[in-house]
């Protein structure tokens, strides 16, 4: 999939190109005689002064944001009324650097306005906003309004209402139920000063300055301080974005695990990557957690062990050759077969017609002997340029990386982009027609996605055979705070369609051979509970074995504070019945240096 920071970047620009065009107006512009921030935000999302003019609203700056494409500050009335769900705090749009200060009481003047972050298409809610403000400094060197504490007395444990049917599920028009629902619960503090109090990291600072906290310490806790995300059923309420309205420089490098001790305190705000924000103008200290990298244990002379790795657009230039091959010589042991996803060409992102990955490939297998270990044989297929996502240019593959001191590999000439491998009989056994070759690559599930790459493999006279996969990725799908709720996750339906095709040819193998011993794995860019998941399942076919894992430690991959699966190594009945053991390899996704935002996954089996 591609990397998060590219496709930050990406949206970024965006954001500030088209800020304007992404102002909903819900009224005909009217105008409005003085009145309340509470009156402004009133009892839904939206405003019912949203397109109207509205004079002299009164209240007290608590946060001044100097950069980027939203430029402005936020106020609050420091006499509020008595309905929990009307906010008492609003922002004021400037557009250019505001003169407002911290403390200022002041009146403003403007048209209220609905601001979807991302754009409409994204489904996101829109955040209330007054714009081409008039902005009068009554006095200075105010005290700002107490900040409302959030914990987990605070924040409810329903996730959310269902969107009205009649709006395609939005939730815009509905009466806020801030006792109730966790998101009701945040929009009725939209723009207010709030405060966390020694919060729990469950999301690593990221480059743009953000991290994730939660303040239910207990919520789906997993084992080394992360929140657990285990179904679509159970969101994780207590887990909150932080950003900083301070120099940048001195953001904490946080790890999932560590404490944002203290208080930290700021607006609330909206934004489009992850929802509800605490904008902070005071930061906790940081208290380190103590979590160190993961090591796996050295698989048993008897034992195979097959990895899955994304290395996230490795291509020649890169600087992480040496920690990658640290990572699998020492952290993973050594496997005897490693799939690697998300290996480039052999110019990286340069977009010339270069398909080969040869120096790729060959740049990390030499890092891994410097790395003390073993030299890797490989074997993949190029892809047709331009053909399977991912970064353009980049050209992502899988690669099969295998030790030939432990295991050997069965070539079958023929395979390439565009030709399909099958199965046959050999001597009463499941055999490839071509290995390594591609499953289905003409089948429409693979559009502008990685065909799965199939390879047969013999171990102690066994043969195993592996199938690396790296499905579609999750872009495009609503948020877990959108208007649409529940939202709307539509890259999966091209994740069902490749689920369904490498189920097929998994059951092709089984039918010509019973105790075929089968591992489908790789990045599936979806939960062990998925749909996705349970067609790759069908029919008992295979099995994805990090299910074997305690609840707490099923996680491969964190996004906004939730600790997820999205990697897999599923395995056929023949294996699952047998002697094996599954570890997830936490050496990336909780730390803040991270050199993938994946953590590999490691099977050992007695075939």
């Amino acid at each position: 999939m591609p990397s998060k920071s590219s496709a930050r970047l990406a949206a970024l620009t965006v954001a500030a190109v088209c800020s304007a065009a992404s102002t909903v107006v819900l009224v005909s512009p009217a105008h409005a005689a003085s009145v309340r921030v509470h009156d402004i935000q009133g009892t839904t999302r939206t405003s019912p002064y949203a397109g109207q003019q509205v004079t002299d609203v009164a209240g007290i700056v608590t946060g001044v944001r100097t950069y980027g494409s939203s430029r402005g500050f936020w106020i609050q009335d420091p006499s509020p009324d008595a309905d929990p769900a009307t906010s008492e705090g609003v922002f004021v749009f400037t557009s250019s650097a505001p003169k407002a200060a911290v403390g200022d009481a002041v009146t403003v003047s403007g048209t209220v306005s609905e601001y979807v972050p991302g754009g409409a298409s994204t489904g996101n809610q829109s955040v209330t906003e007054i714009t081409r403000p008039t902005v009068t400094v009554v006095s200075s060197g105010n005290a700002v309004p107490a900040a409302t504490v959030v914990n987990a007395r605070s924040v409810p444990a329903a996730y959310t209402p269902a969107g009205d049917p009649a709006a395609s599920g939005s939730v815009n028009g509905l009466t806020l139920r801030p006792a109730k629902y966790a998101l009701d619960y945040y929009e009725s503090l939209e723009g207010m000063n709030v405060q966390v109090s020694d919060a729990r990291v469950v999301g690593a600072s990221d480059p743009y300055t953000e991290l994730w906290v939660t303040v239910k310490p207990h919520e789906n806790a997993d084992r080394r301080g992360g929140t657990v995300y285990g179904s679509y059923e159970a969101q994780n309420t207590g887990r909150l974005q932080i950003q900083s309205l301070g120099a940048t420089a001195d953001f904490p490098a946080a790890n999932v695990g560590d404490t944002l001790a203290g208080t930290t305190a700021g607006p609330l705000d909206y934004n489009q990557y992850g929802g509800y924000t605490l904008v902070a103008n005071q930061l906790g200290t940081l208290d380190s957690g103590g979590v160190r990298r993961e090591t796996t244990r050295e698989q048993k002379s008897g034992e195979l062990a097959v990895a899955t790795y994304n290395v996230e657009n490795l291509d020649p230039s890169d600087a992480t050759f040496a920690e990658h091959a640290a990572a699998i010589v020492h952290n993973l042991a050594s496997p005897d077969i490693v799939s690697l996803e998300e290996i480039q060409d052999d110019n990286g992102a340069t977009d010339d017609g270069t398909v080969a990955a040869d120096l790729t490939v060959g740049k990390l297998i030499d890092a891994i002997v410097a790395a003390g270990g073993p030299r890797y044989d490989w074997r993949s297929i190029d892809p047709v340029d331009g053909a399977d996502g991912g970064e353009p240019g980049g050209n992502i593959r899988q690669v099969f990386l295998f030790n030939p001191q432990r295991v050997s590999f069965t070539d079958r000439a023929g395979g390439d982009a565009t030709t399909a491998t099958g199965v046959t009989r050999v001597r009463g056994k499941a055999a490839l027609t071509l290995s390594p070759g591609r499953v289905d690559p003409a089948n429409a599930a693979w559009q502008d996605s990685r065909k799965p790459l199939a390879g047969e493999f013999v171990f102690r006279g066994r043969t195993v055979f592996v199938i690396a996969n790296h499905f579609n990725s999750k872009g495009g799908d609503q948020g877990l705070t959108a208007q649409y709720q529940p939202p709307v996750r539509s890259s999966e339906t091209q994740r069902h369609q490749q689920a369904v095709a490498v189920n097929a040819f998994v059951r092709d193998i089984l039918k010509t051979q019973k105790n075929a011993d089968v591992i489908a794995l790789g990045d599936i860019n979806d939960h062990e509970f998925s749909g996705t998941a349970q067609l790759l399942e069908n029919g008992g076919a295979l099995w994805s074995a990090v299910k074997s894992l305690p609840r707490s430690e099923r996680y491969t991959y964190v996004y906004q504070g939730n600790s997820q699966v999205l990697d897999q190594i599923l395995v056929s009945p023949s294996i699952r019945r047998g002697d094996f053991a599954y570890d997830s390899v936490h050496l990336n996704a909780e730390f803040h240096d991270q050199i993938s935002d994946h953590d590999p996954q490691v099977l050992r089996f007695c075939p």
